[in-house]
């Protein structure tokens, strides 16, 4: 009873839609532990890289040898990094036009700034919709397995004149390995979903922050330089 009722016989018994199921479910949640594990590595380097890059930039260095050395960079530069080139990028291009309005030359720097925000929140995001369906899905396509089961164990029962427990368990344990599938995949994926989001709004939260931070930047220098310019 025990050889019959383990886990790869009752797989190996199911039926062919149950065992599609299964199959599906297995492949869901290696590619949703392989997002996961991408996702991890790729937010750890994100901070890694937006700490060094603020660490420079608050060390005083001149901003002008922050941005050639930012552009110089084909690899290697963080979100932070990106959004700060962008900017600068953008508020030299309008200073060369001889731009010299305040509001102006920071609104354009700002924009540049906000769109390279929403691309960097693009990029950050990745994958991140994959696990939510993983955990919101998986668990019905396991009861899906599991129904499917169910009727067609069943329906073998309806030729039998006497029913046993014995009759009965198999094809129920074979349909309800379907769920504990679905739920082994959902589990991990809504776990990795809630941490990533957290972790996720941090960034962008540090991000804006920085925007704010650097345009303010900007705009002492603007003030500055409009004064001397005055005198």
């Amino acid at each position: 009873m025990n050889q019959d009722l383990s886990i790869l016989h009752l797989v190996q018994n199911a039926s062919v839609v149950v065992q599609l199921v299964m199959l599906l479910l297995v492949v869901i949640s290696v590619s949703s532990w392989a997002a996961i594990f991408r996702k991890l590595f790729a937010l750890s380097k994100v901070k890694t890289l937006n700490d060094d890059f603020e660490r420079e930039f608050w060390s005083g260095t001149n901003l002008n040898d922050l941005f050639a050395a930012a552009t110089k960079k084909t690899l290697g530069s963080g979100p932070m990094e990106r959004i700060f080139a962008s900017g600068m990028r953008e508020f030299q291009k309008l200073r060369e036009r001889r731009i010299t309005d305040a509001s102006t030359l920071m609104d354009g720097a700002r924009r540049a700034m906000r769109a390279s925000f929403q691309r960097e929140m693009d990029v950050v995001e990745t994958n991140l919709s994959f696990l939510a369906s993983v955990g919101s899905v998986s668990p019905y396509v396991g009861l899906f397995g599991t129904v499917w089961g169910i009727m067609h164990a069943f329906t073998g029962l309806a030729s039998l004149q006497q029913v046993t427990l014995a009759t009965v368990a198999p094809g129920i344990a074979e349909a309800l390995v379907a769920t504990a599938i679905g739920l082994f995949a959902a589990i991990p994926a809504v776990v990795a979903y809630n941490r990533f989001a957290r972790d996720i709004d941090r960034v962008a939260i540090r991000l804006e922050t920085f925007i704010e931070e650097f345009s303010n930047i900007l705009q002492r220098n603007v003030s500055a330089q409009a004064a001397t310019a005055a005198k």
